[in-house]
Order: structure tokens, then sequence, then C-alpha cells
């Protein structure tokens, strides 16, 4: 895992996002921001998962599909499994150690 600076990569509204093996980050000060950190390592670890190239086109269909349903972009991006699974084990920094294979597939429900 590579941490780089990359402001201007990074869309307005967010902090950073990971593209494996880089996590790219608008802001210095998150290179020490551990959850934020451990956010992004579970997004690598789906990546890894999912093959790199699928991981994104199933995150932009999930996206689409959220749109659709909560019909705000917010909400559409806070319910994309892969977001609900990394904001909801952020602060665990053991998950990636004991996680299992797909875990993401348990936040894919419908709500």
């Amino acid at each position: 895992m590579f941490l780089i600076v990359a402001k201007y990569l990074i869309p307005n509204g967010y902090r950073g996002m990971a593209v494996f093996p880089f996590v790219l980050m608008k802001y210095d000060a998150d290179k020490g921001d551990k959850i934020f950190v451990n956010h992004e390592k579970i997004h690598l670890r789906q990546q890894l998962e999912l093959l790199i190239i699928p991981f994104f086109i199933m995150y932009v269909l999930e996206y689409l599909i959220r749109l659709i349903q909560y019909k705000n972009a917010a909400l559409a991006y806070r319910n994309i499994s892969f977001e609900r699974e990394a904001y909801a084990k952020e602060t665990d920094f053991n998950y990636l150690k004991n996680r299992s294979v797909f875990q993401f597939l348990h936040y894919i429900t419908l709500k």
C-alpha cells in the first residue's frame, strides 16, 4: 500500500480513495489518520478480492442502483455495500486480520 497526497485527483466532498495499490488522499494530515487509512485499506482488500476492475464496475453499478433507490447522491454513496462495510469496520484495527473473503456481501441487502 502506498499513501499518496493528490488533492487535485480527489473529487470535491471526499478526502480520499483507494485504487490498488494506492491510497490517494486530499490532505497530507490524513496519512496519520488511522481510521481514514483503515477505511481505505478495507477498500484495497475488496479490490483484491474482485481483481480490481470488477470492483470498480460493481461499485459504479451499485451506486447507480442506490441513486435510483434513494434519489440522493450522498445516501446512495453511503449505502454502497463496499462503503457500508468500510464505514462499519473502519475503527476495528484488527478487522482485516480476521475478515472473511467477500465480507462486503453481508452489507449488500437493500434497506
